[in-house]
């Protein structure tokens, strides 16, 4: 059935632009998550997320979509608060290539070039209708020595703009045949000065760390288990809840086993549900659906949604919107609470320290 509002509430829907009289979404401005706001109407509004965790601005070869068009995409959907994630691992500046997975032995390596670009385009074209926040993406975590520096170098050329770190990998099968290697149980003993840092600026880190693969489930978990074990009070984010499209066949319930293990286990570990795979593969999965909903409903304070669009030259605000829909569809069957956490930003406020708060769900 649907519900209906009393006529102030409804007025003041409509000036926050929530609602219009047709029920096509309008969606909410920025001001309107300042302080107390009408309640959200789920029937209304739309389940896409106010907030995309993990958009890629700039794409691995550098010819990116413009900042300000990308910002563009993001006003005409529901999102208004945004990672700034740059790719840190880039091809070479005269390389042809433009996706390193139809590039087989062209490198992909660490770099600055991408988070530079993006902290001078704030400068300049900071939105007013939108909050983003910047991320350092530059970091090698088989290499981790330098990273102190170049986050002092970051600080220095653009202080107080940078308050995130990743995404980062620390495992990426699908870039092993572009030169990537796993950071080993040494290299994560080496991240103890930078993950300080990190802790001193209380700023999270998003990790990409591949769980396994189709041939063997649990292959790469014990790296990620040892990064958490040694760093338990950093803010970490584990992208993509682990998964990658090496492994399309690890059963939900084993899934859900480990991530809920490990999320007990360090309660300041919090998972990102972007990249459309969980959806095509995990999620949409027969007798996956309830499954999932409940385990992102009992930890529904450990969730971050994240499209995981990358800003390539020939995408469109139309592949963008795709793939917004996509990785925010499970969120749709939610309970009231868990959508607020998770779709409506508050998880994302609290992470953060950030002076926004997500409307109650209306009831």
């Amino acid at each position: 059935m649907r519900r209906f509002f009393p006529i102030a509430t409804l007025v003041s829907v409509l000036i926050s632009g929530c609602a219009s009289s047709d029920n096509a979404p309008v969606h909410r401005s920025l001001d309107s998550f300042k302080g107390t706001s009408a309640c959200y109407d789920r029937e209304l509004e739309p389940y896409t997320p106010v907030v995309d965790t993990h958009l890629h601005y700039r794409p691995f070869d550098g010819r990116a979509i413009p900042f300000n068009e990308v910002n563009e995409y993001l006003s005409r959907t529901s999102v208004r608060f945004a990672n700034v994630y740059g790719i840190g691992q880039m091809l070479p500046a005269n390389s042809s290539c433009s996706n390193y997975l139809t590039c087989p032995g062209t490198p992909v390596s660490p770099t600055t070039r991408n988070d530079f670009v993006n902290a001078a385009n704030m400068v300049e074209f900071k939105p007013d209708d939108l909050h983003l926040t910047l991320s350092m993406t530059f970091t090698d975590l088989s290499n981790p020595e330098p990273t102190v520096a170049l986050m002092k170098l970051y600080e220095k050329e653009y202080p107080g703009m940078f308050h995130w770190m990743g995404e980062v990998n620390l495992v990426k099968q699908a870039q092993f045949y572009n030169r990537h290697q796993a950071a080993t149980p040494q290299d994560i003993e080496q991240w103890a000065g930078f993950m300080a840092e990190l802790r001193a600026r209380d700023y999270p880190i998003t990790i990409h760390s591949d769980i396994g693969n189709n041939a063997n489930a649990t292959l790469y978990l014990p790296l990620m288990e040892q990064a958490l074990a040694l760093y338990p009070n950093n803010k970490m984010v584990w992208a993509h809840m682990g998964i990658s499209y090496e492994q399309t066949n690890l059963k939900a319930t084993e899934h859900i086993a480990i991530l809920s293990r490990l999320l007990d286990q360090y309660p300041h570990l919090m998972l990102d549900i972007s990249w459309r795979i969980l959806e095509d593969h995990y999620f949409s999965k027969s007798g996956n659906r309830d499954l999932y909903v409940r385990f992102l409903n009992q930890y529904s304070t450990r969730i971050l949604p994240g499209s995981d669009f990358v800003a390539f030259r020939d995408n469109s605000f139309k592949v963008y919107q795709s793939e917004l829909e996509a990785t925010s569809r499970i969120l749709q069957y939610l309970d009231d609470s868990a959508f607020r956490n998770i779709a409506l930003g508050e998880n994302y406020f609290r992470l953060l320290a950030l002076d926004y708060q997500a409307p109650v769900v209306c009831q």
